[in-house]
């Protein structure tokens, strides 16, 4: 199996610098539009764009996943790189933050190629006739960050220039807010470490024999991030640099480049370019580990992937209780870079495709019983906020979805024992919903429907706000939640009958046959030919024609009678279906918006109002293999993510889309669910034979 490469288009033009593209309002140069990130294992990212112009807040080479209250924080924002060439040239590898101001005036370096080998990028540049290549890896589990750099063979004598710049701040924090400081420099031999108080010091070290500092400290103002501007956000900042390292490059001879907030040993215990090697080699072992349809094309690139989404909250230093999950096998799932934390509900759709088809079963283990050590009257939390040990618990769905997780985890490793351990919590969920939990959320004894809905939330995964204003509030009996209500009863049922015989699970199939019969008679709308999207909501049964309603026909135990499978999913996949999943919304519906595109308030009216989500393909194509049998189109389906994955996020899949050709990536660069309904469907395409 040869090492998965993915290549961009070939630029072979002179970097644009950030004052050609900020006369554009909305920056659409290929140079800026495509990112790249490597993440650490631990919630910890270096991300940023193809041309090295920082256009996000989030954008940088070390946001450390720091405990609380810290969480992640921007430790390393940029690396000024110079290549000095005996003529006196001088050319700049990346865009930003701007020329340094010792030595000769500054060219740009052509970028000649950007490629993904294994997940990581490589750039390779051609400065004044000589040939560099750029690599970026993070230390798994550690906040730490490595550049290195490999002149390719030449008769010129070449010496290369980094300059580290910082701004330690919250990665999600203000740009405008003053810089900080003062920043100390402190130097022990060939490790150098920047401090400044309230945070911890930034360790650096810059292999080679030759490599030398010059203390240089100044500040450069008016660091402009071009999409922050478009988003409505502050967008202007400073950031600070003590000096600079100077080096000769050989070639064959790599330099390296490492930061890191650990320990000033992590950059000593072993040679920096061994940390590449053992990065390579674990990337080549998750490949390897991944169910065998996995491991090529499409599917291998998902899996690696897959690998950034998997973290150890080191930034929650919070034990478990009871001692289900012992601290150092708590796991949890971030739900997209760069701005979301671990979030229940993503965390839940997403374990299949993410751990189980990837052959990380262990692992998700160990998520199921992180997140049960959560469960507060009923449910698990929505989310966990950047900067606090605490969930927040506003969702009805995602405890729901938990149950789906368990039944995939179960399904693929007979695992009962996680499962028996669990099964306590399960049957607690289930008595807090049907006698009634936090916001509302409970069962109507009159026809076994779940409800919910309390003022100034969104508890279903069409969450979005605007001030106070709930976009899509569906208060009262949302379809999918119904749909998972119903799937969660009858698997419920299941696992008690198992363990305890059929009387005990008698009072599940009753409660689920009850939900069955009103679901059936209430949500069906005739004149449509689809399913209600709410049922006894503030304004009554809304018809809109959404694609939650595929989850009755999707889930394990479908809730909806088969003899109107077809019937709905013909309507989504002429209506919704587009190349890169599903619309919210029909475009004929009066609230439709075609573009999510703005500042906060315009994207948030059309988050849910249209925008594509690229996770619901994963339940469309289960309902279209049970009412069609069709793999051969069903893998059609996802043949649109393959020119995606050399777009917005290089090499993930991304939050969302506009409704519309030419279906514009937006929102995260990379989220967990994207990545993980396409890549289990990719599998499960193949698995299923063409009819």
């Amino acid at each position: 199996m040869n090492d998965p490469i993915l290549r961009i288009a070939k630029p072979t033009t002179a970097l644009p610098g950030i004052d050609e593209l900020s006369k554009e309002e909305d920056p659409t140069s290929p140079f800026v539009t495509r990112e790249w990130l490597v993440t650490n294992g631990l919630g910890g990212y270096a991300s940023g764009t193809m041309a090295g112009i920082a256009t996000r807040r989030f954008h940088g080479l070390l946001i450390a996943a720091l405990a609380a209250p810290h969480g992640r924080t921007m430790m390393l924002s940029h690396l000024g790189e110079v290549v000095r060439l005996p003529d006196g040239r001088a050319l700049q590898l990346s865009g930003q933050p701007g020329p340094p101001v010792h030595g000769a005036p500054l060219e740009r370096a052509t970028l000649v190629e950007f490629r993904l080998e294994l997940g990581l990028p490589v750039w390779r540049y051609d400065a004044g006739g000589v040939v560099f290549e750029r690599r970026i890896w993070m230390g798994y589990r550690e906040n730490t960050v490595y550049v290195s750099y490999d002149l390719m063979p030449t008769d010129v004598a070449v010496e290369l220039e980094i300059e580290p710049w910082v701004r330690f701040r919250p990665h999600e924090g203000a740009l405008d807010a003053p810089l900080g400081g003062p920043y100390a420099l402190t130097v022990e031999g060939d490790r150098y470490q920047i401090t400044s108080e309230g945070y911890p010091p930034l360790h650096m070290r810059m292999s080679g024999r030759t490599a030398t500092f010059t203390i240089d400290n100044k500040r450069i103002g008016d660091v402009r991030y071009l999409l922050e501007r478009t988003r409505g956000y502050d967008s202007i900042g400073e950031l600070h640099s003590p000096g600079f390292f100077r080096m000769a490059m050989q070639p064959g001879v790599t330099a390296t480049f490492g930061a890191s907030t650990e320990e000033p040993d992590g950059l000593s215990a072993r040679s920096l370019a061994a940390t590449r090697e053992a990065e390579v080699g674990r990337r080549r072992k998750l490949l390897a580990s991944a169910t065998p349809a996995a491991q090529e094309g499409l599917a291998a690139d998902l899996v690696l992937a897959a690998d950034q989404f998997l973290v150890t909250p080191r930034a929650r230093a919070e034990s478990a209780e009871n001692g289900d999950a012992a601290v150092e096998d708590a796991r949890t799932v971030i739900a997209g870079y760069h701005w979301f934390t671990d979030w229940g509900r993503d965390t839940m759709i997403s374990l299949e495709g993410l751990t189980l088809v990837t052959g990380r079963a262990k692992e998700a283990g160990y998520i199921l019983r992180t997140f049960a050590n959560y469960e507060r009257d009923g449910l698990i939390p929505n989310l966990f906020p950047e900067h606090g040990n605490e969930g927040l618990y506003h969702t009805a769905d995602a405890t729901l979805w938990f149950f789906h997780a368990i039944d995939r985890y179960v399904e693929y490793t007979k695992d009962k024992d996680t499962l028996r351990l669990l099964l306590p919590k399960l049957e607690d969920i289930v008595q807090h919903h049907v006698t009634g939990t936090r916001f509302a959320i409970g069962v109507d004894a009159r026809d076994g429907l779940l409800s919910q809905g309390a003022q100034g939330y969104a508890l279903t995964w069409m969450d979005a706000k605007v001030g106070d204003l709930v976009v899509t509030p569906r208060r009262g009996k949302a379809v999918e939640i119904n749909a998972l209500w119903y799937n969660a009863l009858c698997l419920l049922a299941e696992w008690v009958e198992a363990e305890r015989g059929p009387t005990k699970a008698q009072k599940y199939r009753d409660l689920a046959k009850h939900a069955h019969t009103s679901f059936n008679a209430r949500f069906w709308y005739e004149a449509g030919g689809y399913l209600y999207d709410i049922v006894d909501g503030e304004n009554g049964d809304d018809w809109s024609f959404r694609p939650n309603q595929i989850l009755a026909i999707s889930l394990r135990h479908p809730v909806l009678e088969p003899a109107r499978w077809t019937r709905i999913v013909d309507q989504v996949k002429e209506r919704l279906v587009t190349p890169v999943g599903l619309r919210s919304l029909t475009p004929d519906h009066p609230d439709y918006r075609s573009k999510y595109f703005g500042d906060l308030r315009a994207r948030d009216l059309a988050y849910h109002q249209g925008t594509v989500w690229a996770w619901l393909i994963g339940p469309f194509v289960d309902a279209w293999l049970k009412t069609h049998g069709d793999a051969k189109t069903a893998a059609h389906l996802l043949e649109g993510f393959v020119a995606h994955m050399s777009e917005a996020g290089v090499g993930s899949i991304s939050e969302i889309f506009d409704a519309t050709a030419p279906f514009t990536p937006r929102g995260c660069i990379a989220q967990a669910w994207s990545v993980a309904e396409v890549l289990r469907c990719l599998v499960k395409t193949k698995a299923t034979p063409a009819q």
